[in-house]
């Protein structure tokens, strides 16, 4: 299943996670704006799917601009950088994707708009494709972390559909699969919008992984219970220090993960890392609307009026992480060390 695709006539058409998984629908975007409103309804997420569908909005606007003089037209794209940049705040890939096609448009050496058209569309599709490559390499290293027979618990979604195709925590289960290891999943919902039971039960249902889906409340006992092997997860944005941002509910497994002495893995691309935030405190934190938590499926599971607070993202230390999994290889504590060394390899 794409989780984005580039039409031949010049459109994005992004599958709409959010009818997911009863309905299968891609929405066609001939605008950057579209796509700016697909991110910020969630109808495309994962951080490296966000940044790679960004790059795409992106390439709209200089469609729609290449008719304008060269300074107009490069002001125009800027300014469309500037409005898809602002969509969701915590993942670090929509920013540094953003930056990347910026930097292609700057380093073109043309002030011709159809060129510098062509150019952002191929660094788009680069984009694009190098976030599948990654995420297999990825999936190469990560399964040797894991075990014949595991049963891994995993948070939120971190698969094909968050990123632009085969996954990050996901990718790594996917590939112990390949190599015959015998994996099994335990999904937790991941409320308040059910990543984990809409689209990884769905993911891992698509291609016969074994997969039971559990509330999150369950995480702890189902570890009491002795029935998980080890977590892994997907992450939005890691601080210089190993500091995470993944979905909200994270931070509690990675506790609960410590307290029953097994593996808390994270698995995500180098571009992921923001070395201009030395902890997990500077890390944005997106707020959400509180209909997400008031209501279930459109009805209302709590009483009007009601206060409430929806951070969609929670702060894992490193000091609970495991190993760190990476396009560039496997990053072990220290990680404000060896995430440094990784990056400059």
């Amino acid at each position: 299943m794409d989780t984005m695709r580039w039409t031949d006539d010049g459109m994005l058409e992004l599958l709409d996670q959010t009818r997911l998984p009863s309905e299968v629908v891609y929405i066609k975007c001939s605008t950057h704006e579209q796509v700016a409103a697909a991110i910020k309804r969630l109808a495309v997420r994962g951080a490296p799917a966000i940044g790679a569908a960004a790059a795409f909005g992106l390439v709209l606007a200089a469609r729609r601009l290449k008719s304008l003089p060269g300074e107009t037209f490069v002001a125009g794209v800027q300014a469309a950088a500037r409005e898809l940049a602002a969509t969701r705040p915590t993942a670090v890939n929509l920013r540094w994707a953003l930056e990347r096609m910026s930097r292609r448009l700057d380093t073109a050496g043309s002030s011709d708009p159809g060129v510098l058209y062509s150019l952002l569309l191929d660094e788009a599709r680069a984009i694009y494709s190098e976030d599948v490559a990654g995420n297999r390499k990825m999936g190469v290293f990560g399964q040797e972390l894991i075990p014949g027979g595991a049963r891994i618990l995993t948070h939120c979604n971190a698969g094909a559909l968050a990123t632009a195709g085969y996954g990050t925590a996901l990718g790594v289960i996917r590939a112990a699969r390949e190599a015959g290891k015998g994996v099994s999943v335990y999904a937790d919902e991941t409320r308040p919008l059910l990543q984990g039971s809409r689209l990884t039960a769905w993911e891992m249902l698509q291609e016969n992984i074994p997969v039971t889906l559990i509330t999150d409340n369950m995480a702890g006992y189902l570890m009491a219970q002795g029935k998980v092997d080890l977590v892994l997860v997907g992450a939005d944005r890691i601080a210089a220090n190993g500091d995470l941002a993944n979905k909200i509910g994270t931070y509690s497994i990675a506790v609960l993960a410590r307290e029953h002495k097994l593996p808390f893995y994270v698995a995500a691309p180098v571009s992921t890392i923001d070395f201009s935030l030395a902890s997990g405190s500077e890390i944005p934190i997106e707020e959400r609307e509180s209909i997400e938590v008031t209501h279930l499926a459109g009805r209302p599971v709590a009483p009007g009026g009601v206060n409430v607070w929806n951070p969609a993202f929670d702060i894992t230390p490193y000091r609970l992480i495991t190993t760190i999994i990476t396009d560039r290889g496997m990053v072990h504590p220290p990680y404000g060390e060896n995430l440094r060394k990784l990056f400059l390899k």
